[in-house]
């Protein structure tokens, strides 16, 4: 019987992985995502939709399913699915591995600003500019909804929902995006400060470089912290690497 790998999935790195997985390993791979998007990108081999019920119920589908590796491959701040994972995988005796991309590190010329929360970056903000280009996803526009003095462009994959500050411009759009395009993109909006999230990686990256061409302040919300004592790696390649010692 082919090994089961189960991927948490949702990012790029984890459509690469199973396209990798299905293709040259001959492994079983079903790639779970939590839903929020309605219209993923193509992912090979299974799909599951939904959660799990917490950790408790990831480690009963891991026994129920014959689970032999798991590979959390969301995003950097998916911290509650992250958490869960661990302690599922811990409890069914599954070996698990995070898929973490290296964050993103500023230059010499970036003028960023580190904080370590939303709430953190919207009290930052009227001290930096007026008109803000936000792309923190559009779960966490709450957190801005009391800056009624501000103007707000925000991008992102589907329409968010409220609450959401009041003078809020909607772009829809999925990455990656080019240093030209984000560059216009700021120019024509008029940007004062662009406010992101380190999720790191190539596709989301050109807006930090057309930042820094247009000596535009950036506040940076850092990631959260991993799970004691899991195990990692940088990219698609690492995973490969662990699942054939894992899988052995």
């Amino acid at each position: 019987m082919s090994p089961h790998v189960l991927i948490l999935g949702g990012t790029a790195e984890a459509r690469e992985l199973a396209a990798a997985l299905v293709a040259g390993r001959g492994v079983r791979v079903t790639t779970s995502l939590a839903g929020r998007v309605a219209r993923p990108g193509a992912i090979t081999g299974e799909v599951r939709i939904g959660g799990f019920g917490g950790a408790d119920g990831l480690a009963d589908w891991l026994r129920e399913q014959r689970v032999d590796a798991l590979v959390d491959a969301t995003h950097p701040f998916a911290e509650t699915i992250t958490a869960n994972a661990a302690r599922a995988a811990a409890a069914a005796g599954v070996p698990a591995v995070v898929l973490r991309r290296p964050g993103w590190r500023p230059g010499p010329e970036d003028r960023w600003h580190s904080v370590a929360s939303l709430a953190a970056a919207a009290d930052l903000l009227p001290r930096l500019g007026r008109r803000v280009f936000l792309t923190t996803g559009r779960l966490g526009l709450a957190a801005f909804a009391h800056l009624t003095d501000l103007h707000f462009v925000v991008r992102s994959v589907e329409l968010p929902q409220p609450p959401m500050p009041p003078h809020t411009e909607v772009l829809l759009a999925r990455g990656p995006f080019t240093v030209a395009a984000e560059s216009t993109l700021l120019y024509d909006h008029c940007i004062d400060v662009l406010v992101t999230k380190d999720s790191g990686g190539r596709a989301t990256s050109a807006k930090l470089t057309a930042a820094r061409d247009l000596r535009l302040p950036v506040v940076i919300v850092r990631r959260p912290p991993l799970p004691e004592g899991v195990t990692t790696a940088p990219d698609v390649g690492g995973v490969l690497t662990w699942l054939d010692l894992a899988l052995d």
